[in-house]
């Protein structure tokens, strides 16, 4: 099929005001431009794509947040003769392309905006008859199996018959930015996914954990950024590595070993606070979900929180591990994060999984936990 443009629809941007869906299209289109080489126009709710290469246009779309939905699509006028003349070359494709034969149901979808000297019943019953004289299948408009759209917007009309699924959500970089505690697992990564979907610039912060981790750690949190990035058109990941091994120590050293994964989060919260605050970012992301692992009890969240001035987001707060899973193979970081790397070894045998807050605070004044934390953040590169 030669296609003359693609047809991107958005959902939620079009509850907002006027001023504000204005803004929010034109950071939709710049993130656009930023994915595919294309020219693009916007009008009336919708966002006509005129790509140079059709076929990565198509695969790269979904990975725009913003985009509900999206169409290839031919254009011709809105007259009855022009019509007639685009549907019948499109539909002797679709033939072609065994798309639609002699058995398929089918029906026709018009929808117009604009003044016009026939209704949307008019042109559908019409362009139903054009389809009819290319090939003698069944018009069924309840239990069809295929649908041909027409769109009639003034004096351009937009053909099409596919509506494939966009990632929705808002368009990146309209909501302000986030630091994500990025590790090489699972969980971190799909949080980071959802706060990209919602809007948020991302700042990725992992945490170097040598000597108590392997050099492979940091080396997949970096091939999970890259995978990342794909979705981060228009509003680039940054990413920050800290060195973790000497806080860690610290907490080993001075404070009961069965606090260290306690500890370790506090302290992560607290350098991400610093970094956020450099950054001009409005909050923390991380990748807890509730009873997961020992440090994401009720008990520890509220403990490895303590001192933070600065929300804490966690979109992964009510999912279990298979639902998380499935969203990582979806979007591409699930066969990275299962590789192995060794994980901590500063996890203790016993982790503390119900933190008393006032114990807390004194672990955390007895390993100098301020100093600790100030000379990690110094060191972040």
């Amino acid at each position: 099929m030669n296609y003359d443009l693609i047809i991107a629809r958005y959902g939620e941007i079009g509850l907002k005001s006027s001023k504000v869906r204005s803004r929010f299209e034109r950071k939709l289109v710049k993130n656009i431009k930023a994915t595919i080489d294309c020219d693009v126009d916007r009008n009336q709710g919708r966002i006509y794509i005129f790509p140079e290469d059709f076929d990565n246009a198509i695969d790269k779309l979904n990975m725009v947040f913003g985009i509900v939905s999206y169409s290839p699509a031919i254009s011709t006028y809105s007259t009855f003769e022009d019509v007639d003349d685009t549907l019948s070359k499109y539909t002797q494709e679709l033939i072609k392309e065994d798309i639609i034969d002699e058995n398929t149901r089918f029906a026709i979808r018009c929808r117009r905006v604009g003044e016009h000297d026939f209704s949307s019943q008019e042109m559908a019953a019409f362009a139903g008859g054009v389809v009819r004289r290319q090939i003698k299948a069944p018009v069924d408009l309840t239990n069809h199996e295929l649908t041909i759209y027409l769109e009639v917007r003034d004096n351009d009309t937009y053909i099409y018959h596919e509506k494939i699924q966009g990632p929705g959500g808002l368009p990146l970089g309209t909501q302000g930015k986030v630091v994500v505690l990025l590790s090489s697992g699972i969980d971190s990564p799909v949080a980071t996914y959802l706060m990209m979907k919602r809007g948020c610039e991302v700042i990725a912060l992992h945490f170097d954990a040598d000597p108590f981790a392997s050099e492979a750690v940091v080396n997949n949190a970096k091939k999970l950024v890259d995978r990342l990035q794909e979705y981060a058109k228009g509003a680039p990941i940054k990413t920050h590595i800290v060195k973790y091994g000497e806080y860690l120590q610290a907490a080993k050293d001075f404070a009961p070993e069965k606090m260290t994964c306690v500890l370790c989060k506090s302290g992560m919260y607290k350098i991400a606070e610093k970094l956020a605050n450099h950054y001009g970012a409005l909050a923390i992301v991380d990748g807890s979900s509730v009873g997961q692992v020992a440090s994401q009890t009720l008990d520890n969240i509220l403990a490895t929180r303590y001192g933070v001035d600065m929300p804490i987001l966690s979109p992964l707060i009510g999912l279990d591990k298979t639902e998380i899973s499935e969203i990582a193979e979806k979007i591409g970081t699930f066969e990275i994060s299962k590789m192995d790397d060794g994980g901590c070894s500063a996890v203790p045998k016993y982790p503390e999984t119900h933190a008393d807050l006032e114990r807390i605070k004194e672990a955390i004044e007895d390993m100098g936990q301020d100093e600790q934390v100030q000379k990690a953040f110094e060191n972040i590169h």
